[in-house]
């Protein structure tokens, strides 16, 4: 490709058309490469949340282990006492969790950078169900180790949103509250973590 460029300036004369032709070299290639590197660390980000995930998972698995197993029953009562001990031990075993402890810094650039691709173009209106009435409030308190409230809608990613975002093991899910984005645990209803300010703003 460098070649052909320079082929195409030899018509023109002089030391300014050799610096242009430089230039513009110069500039294809560094946007051809700041892309590619973007993807590639991007990349990297979910590779490093999916295995944070995974460790947390572990742990998750380790505390229901060491709990009185639940059995089939139709009493909501005892669901929820299920889910109120699997919560608290769950709390003791991660005491420090904090916001970024799995979305880290470069993971929330990476959910950003593929949530604006997934939603642009004719696929937006269809895939902005995070902004619509009846989705979860975008003013709710979102606390790590915290549950995520019975009362609150939940509102899930749409198609586009899970085909751009690293696939999740079943004991947890993605939530959306307004353009925040959480994982939450599916058995006991805690929040994972946080990351927010992730999905674009209405266009």
């Amino acid at each position: 490709m460098r070649t052909k460029r320079w082929i195409r300036c030899r018509g023109v004369s002089g030391l300014v058309a050799l610096f242009l032709c430089v230039v513009a070299t110069r500039l294809l290639a560094g946007q051809g490469a700041a892309p590619s590197k973007e993807r590639a660390d991007d990349a990297a980000a979910f590779k490093e949340f999916s295995a944070r995930v995974q460790a947390y998972v572990k742990v998750q698995q380790t505390v229901e282990s060491s709990l009185p197993a639940l059995k089939p029953t139709d009493l909501p009562e005892m669901i929820t006492a299920h889910q109120q001990a699997l919560a608290r031990k769950i709390r003791e075993a991660r005491p420090r969790a904090k916001p970024g402890d799995i979305f880290t810094p470069a993971a929330r650039e990476a959910f950003r950078h593929a949530s604006r691709a997934a939603l642009e173009g004719p696929r937006s209106a269809n895939s902005r169900a995070y902004m619509k009435p009846g989705a979860a409030d975008s003013t709710m308190l979102l606390v790590v180790n915290g549950i995520y409230p019975d009362t609150e809608p939940i509102t899930a990613l749409s198609p586009a949103l899970l085909t751009a975002f690293p696939p999740l093991p079943v004991e947890v899910a993605y939530r959306v509250v307004g353009r925040t984005l959480i994982v939450i645990d599916v058995k006991s209803r805690l929040v994972v973590d946080v990351a927010r300010l992730i999905l674009p703003p209405a266009s």
